[in-house]
């Protein structure tokens, strides 16, 4: 029976857009078919840190004409969508209250996490 070396990296050898040797690259990519039909992963497990990224990623690819329609609930249930966190102190703020709230954080806890 095989096995799966956790933390396993995985590098990708893409074609360069003017047709040179390729460019390396690390990590996990989405990868969908011109019509959106087919959408796949390619890398290593990317884990829970990546996961809602990703499957927004193919809910846009493969589904464009469908995400003004479902961006109502796509932003209830990710209220950041779209935005940067690092240019909006309030919404960051924001989020990280509630955050807090739902994991019983107390504010010492979320001061220590962000240092």
């Amino acid at each position: 029976m095989g096995y799966v070396v956790a933390g396993q990296r995985v590098q990708v050898i893409k074609d360069t857009e003017d047709g040179g040797k390729g460019t390396l690259q690390f990590g996990t990519e989405v990868v969908t078919s011109e019509d959106g039909s087919v959408a796949a992963l390619l890398g290593a497990s990317p884990g829970a840190s990546t996961a809602v990224h990703v499957m927004l990623e193919v809910l846009k690819r493969c589904y464009p004409d469908q995400m003004d329609e479902w961006m109502p609930k796509i932003k209830e249930m990710v209220p950041s969508y779209g935005q940067s966190l690092a240019e909006n102190r309030e919404l960051f703020k924001q989020l990280e209250a509630s955050t807090a709230k739902t994991l019983k954080l107390s504010a010492e806890q979320t001061d220590l996490a962000m240092n």
